[in-house]
């Protein structure tokens, strides 16, 4: 049994000690979640996570880092949820170190409640197969409420022609006016499940990354110039190099009300996929929604997209 004591992060000097605890995860996890000190300096330096409430370390009685976990608080239109990510050394596992963890979720999302006085739900994203992550959380009181595909394109077969219906144009998005392009996110996820606005705030954030790639944050304009669609792609070096691909991904996919049904998805869909060949990638992915109100899974198998992963997500309300 390993002793461990509890401690709250201490800033960039532990990233390194955390990068090396969640690669020591990834040798037995096998789940291609590996990370560097780059990526995790720009994850937990979003304007999302306040760092000195929502992450928290553990650590045994040499010093050496055997958990970690990080909350990411998102408020939607009736709660404020909580995705909650977690990872623990694997000589640490089967022990009391899981109940600390979700203890330490549940006690900072009633924190949450009571500074923003409404309801709150703690949140975890996993891999369907994985029974005993499963097993695992139904034991602590969480339930699945939504599932999701991992889907994956190879770049090497024809992409076809965009077609825009007459009147819209293709430019690109967010750093022409980022208060506009919040406003065309949010409008277009209104009637996904579970959304939530994100803010001027990430958005410049996001563009500040040395992984923003502008050829890829790609917006339809339409004849009277309202920002009517998008395509939001992105690449991950980092992960590339680790994986030995060359992977893209279609971010984000969104079309406004009032202007679906009238082939834009498609058109920006297939814009995203060009641009991802051209600047050298050899597979796209996405994640989707299975119930997905808007057709999008039709959407993306009709251009030759198939689902490589399931994912759920589970839901604990407090």
């Amino acid at each position: 049994m390993i002793n461990v004591s509890v401690r709250k992060y201490a800033g960039e000097g532990d990233l390194q000690a955390l990068a090396n605890l969640i690669n020591t995860c990834e040798t037995v996890d096998c789940q291609e979640e590996g990370t560097s000190v780059t990526e995790l300096q720009l994850e937990l330096n979003s304007p999302l996570i306040d760092k000195g409430r929502d992450i928290c370390l553990w650590q045994d009685d040499r010093g050496r880092l055997v958990g970690f976990a990080k909350i990411l608080i998102i408020k939607t239109k009736e709660t404020s949820d909580g995705w909650l990510l977690y990872r623990i050394h694997p000589e640490a596992r089967g022990g009391e170190l899981e109940k600390e963890i979700f203890t330490w979720a549940e006690k900072r999302m009633w924190e949450v409640e009571g500074a923003r006085n409404m309801p709150v739900k703690l949140r975890y994203w996993g891999r369907a197969e994985r029974s005993d992550e499963i097993a695992l959380l139904a034991s602590f009181g969480f339930t699945g409420d939504r599932y999701f595909y991992r889907m994956k394109r190879a770049l090497s077969e024809p992409i076809p022609e965009p077609q825009f219906p007459q009147g819209f144009t293709l430019h690109q998005g967010a750093q022409q006016d980022t208060e506009a392009w919040v406003q065309m996110f949010n409008d277009s996820f209104i009637d996904h499940w579970n959304p939530y606005d994100v803010t001027i705030e990430e958005i410049k954030y996001e563009l500040t990354k040395p992984t923003y790639k502008p050829e890829l944050d790609l917006k339809a304009v339409a004849p009277d110039g309202t920002s009517a669609a998008f395509c939001y792609c992105s690449i991950n070096p980092y992960q590339n190099a680790r994986i030995g691909r060359a992977e893209g991904w279609i971010t984000f996919l969104g079309t406004r009300r009032g202007f679906r049904k009238i082939g834009l998805g498609r058109a920006m869909l297939l814009s995203g996929l060009r641009r991802l060949k051209a600047v050298g990638m050899e597979e796209a992915l996405l994640i989707v929604d299975t119930e997905n109100p808007t057709g999008a899974l039709r959407l993306y198998e009709s251009v030759g997209f198939c689902k490589v992963l399931t994912f759920i997500s589970h839901v604990k309300k407090l």
